[in-house]
């Protein structure tokens, strides 16, 4: 066998195993939109609203108001990373609202990633845009 062709035959593995990998880091990190959307009805609806727009019941009540999730526009500026340590450790911990509780206390880390697809995959329906 020739051996630049056994080279190229172990770069080309070596690169679909790696791509792989992190395909499979990536979606883990993504979580379950569908147990997201369990999490985000017990406890981010009643002030974000069930459709995100922040409109929950207890809205109303709050100033500043809830952020409107829904809005692509906004949302598609965040990173995961970023609505995941709002989501845990509140908004206090980015700059924004105390009104913003941390929920790492009830959620577990896998329960707030689920929750962070269930945003992106059916409130916002959008994507990180980097700048």
């Amino acid at each position: 066998m020739n051996s630049n062709y056994v080279r190229k035959s172990i770069k080309v593995v070596s690169l679909l195993l790696l791509v792989m990998m992190l395909g499979g880091i990536n979606s883990f990190a993504a979580g379950d939109s569908a147990k997201g959307k369990e999490s985000y009805n017990q406890i981010c609806a009643m002030c974000h609203g069930e459709t995100g727009k922040g409109d929950g019941v207890a809205a109303a009540s709050l100033d500043p108001k809830p952020r409107d999730l829904s809005s692509g526009e906004y949302v598609s500026t965040l990173t995961d990373e970023h609505i995941f340590k709002v989501i845990k450790e509140g908004g206090e911990s980015v700059g924004k609202s105390n009104l913003m509780p941390a929920w790492g206390a009830v959620l577990s880390d896998d329960k707030i990633w689920d929750v962070v697809a269930y945003l992106r995959t059916d409130i916002c329906k959008c994507q990180h845009k980097a700048k």
